[in-house]
């Protein structure tokens, strides 16, 4: 079945994709929950006018999501959290909490579009997420928990 997707969907693609799916995953869920509809002759041609478009103003997007990376890159971020013997943390660090240490730091960034290398940190540490600004901009952001004193 083919779809072309309204919004970014995880594991399976962007914005305006048009994508290949098992006829019950579109059936199911992904036109229920508004997140695909048909790609009918007609919605293909209006999509590609629409891509047509949207070229011209992407290629700003793309410049502020560069912009923003290199801020980003700069940035050396400690989270301190509770820990016990052996750095081990009581509880553990997510990509919610990443993303609420860079509000703080002035960076508004969706948690969904952060994931941690090895999902969530358990021990104090250096550590590494990738933090998605754009389909064509992804940053390699490295972060470092520390223990609370």
């Amino acid at each position: 079945m083919e779809l072309i997707l309204k919004e970014d969907v995880q594991n399976l693609g962007f914005k305006d994709d048009m994508v290949t799916v098992k006829n019950g995953y579109g059936r199911n869920y992904l036109i229920p929950h508004g997140l695909a509809h048909m790609a009918t002759p007609s919605a293909k041609k209006v999509l590609a006018e629409n891509l047509k478009q949207k070229a011209h103003k992407e290629k700003k997007i793309v410049a502020e999501a560069n912009k923003m990376a290199e801020a980003i890159k700069v940035l050396e971020l400690k989270i301190t959290a509770k820990a016990g013997a052996g750095d081990k943390l009581f509880g553990s660090i997510s990509n919610i909490d990443l993303a609420e240490a860079l509000v703080k730091e002035g960076h508004e960034i969706d948690k969904k579009f952060i994931s941690i290398q090895g999902g969530a940190v358990k021990r104090t540490g250096p550590y590494n997420a990738q933090i998605r600004l754009h389909r064509e901009v992804i940053v390699e952001f490295p972060f470092e928990v520390v223990a609370e004193k």
